[in-house]
């Protein structure tokens, strides 16, 4: 059996190498002849996998090794037979780290504290679900909107109205699809409350960056944080120059996110055919270069939560890396922004971080269990 994977999935050997051969390829320049005779495709997001690619292939298992599937033909997958999985929540804690991330800079910038806003998350599927859970264990208040779990489930969800004009903090985590292809246009942007943070790590198309840039443009007051980009790998320098935070769809970058996608994809390739599992990524992982952490009881939650946050994730490196690519022509930048990927930096998880309070501190201990440390 041959398989053709995205040369930048981590463990593919670890994993994979025992079905076959594997041939690798940048995500962008897989096509039909890469395929060849292959039976197994994995993928990430930047391959698109729809009828132009696998029609007349042998290919009858496909494998994204990410949350997202809108980069996958499902419907010509199920008409054609093929098995296929994507790696539900595989990065979502990386995204989660992201946004605390954006949050403490964007903080440090305004002067505003984090305490005193409220919060609006679209979309509550892994990531936003999860970012929900830490800003309400950190006691902050959130208003949710997801459509579709409303409809589903019911509960306490409100709709986009709401959390545009109430919320001083929108941060997006929808999925790409014909429902929220610009979902906040001019319109919305405009609804906006002066002074608010708009924070997208979901997908790029999910904001109008026309409309965005001419919003800033004019003036808004408004902070943006973008990691991800319409028209990628061809990011606006002059959409970037106006955020305050400007990053190359890396929000959910972390290692253990990346490894645990690839983890979940032979998972799912081993339960497709039928065959026993063998390897598991506890196995696999390194050993993070910061295991633990210890606080004086009598350390600000404040300082604590910029601390812990910042010793294990802070977006500002990743966005001066990639403000600096942002120059030559479009070739180049589209080359500097996949290589910003490809050669992404160590990084790993919050919630793999043991922390020890030295003395009593119940609020820090409550701090250190929303940011799902281990408290010790």
């Amino acid at each position: 059996m041959q398989i053709v994977a995205d040369e930048n999935i981590p463990l593919l050997d670890e994993f994979f190498s025992a079905f076959g051969p594997i041939a690798r390829h940048p995500g962008r320049g897989i096509d039909r002849a890469a395929l060849g005779d292959a039976e197994v495709l994995l993928v990430r997001s930047v391959t698109r996998v729809d009828r132009a690619l696998l029609e007349g292939s042998r290919v009858r298992f496909v494998g994204t090794c990410t949350i997202g599937t809108d980069h996958l033909d499902l419907d010509y997958f199920a008409e054609a037979g093929i098995a296929w999985s994507s790696a539900p929540g595989c990065n979502a804690r990386g995204v989660v780290d992201y946004v605390l991330g954006c949050l403490l800079a964007l903080a440090e910038t305004t002067g505003r504290p984090l305490a005193g806003l409220r919060y609006g998350v679209l979309g509550a599927g892994q990531v936003g679900g999860r970012l929900v859970q830490v800003l309400r264990g950190l006691g902050w208040p959130v208003l949710v909107c997801d459509p579709p779990r409303q409809a589903a489930e019911g509960g306490d969800f409100v709709d986009l109205a709401t959390i545009l004009h109430e919320c001083d903090v929108i941060s997006l985590h929808t999925p790409l699809d014909a429902g929220t292809r610009h979902l906040l246009g001019a319109e919305q942007l405009r609804a906006l409350r002066p002074g608010a943070w708009l924070i997208n790590a979901s997908r790029g198309p999910v904001v109008d960056n026309a409309a965005l840039k001419a919003h800033l443009s004019a003036g808004a007051d408004l902070q943006v944080a973008l990691d991800v980009w319409e028209g990628e790998p061809l990011a606006d320098p002059e959409l970037a120059a106006l955020c305050r935070i400007a990053t190359p769809h890396i929000a959910g970058y972390s290692l253990d996110g990346k490894l645990r996608g690839t983890a979940q994809i032979y998972r799912a390739y081993c339960a497709a055919m039928g065959l026993e599992e063998r390897v598991r990524l506890a196995d696999l992982l390194p050993p993070a270069w910061l295991e633990a952490m210890a606080l004086h009881a009598g350390a600000s939650p404040e300082w604590a939560l910029a601390s812990l946050c910042r010793a294990v994730y802070d977006p500002r490196r990743d966005d001066a890396d990639f403000r600096r690519s942002l120059v030559g022509d479009a070739a180049q930048r589209k080359a500097a922004f996949d290589a910003l990927r490809k050669h992404y930096p160590y990084r790993r998880e919050i919630d793999g971080l043991r922390v020890r309070l030295d003395g009593e501190a119940p609020r820090l201990a409550e701090l250190v269990r929303a940011l799902g440390c281990e408290l010790s």
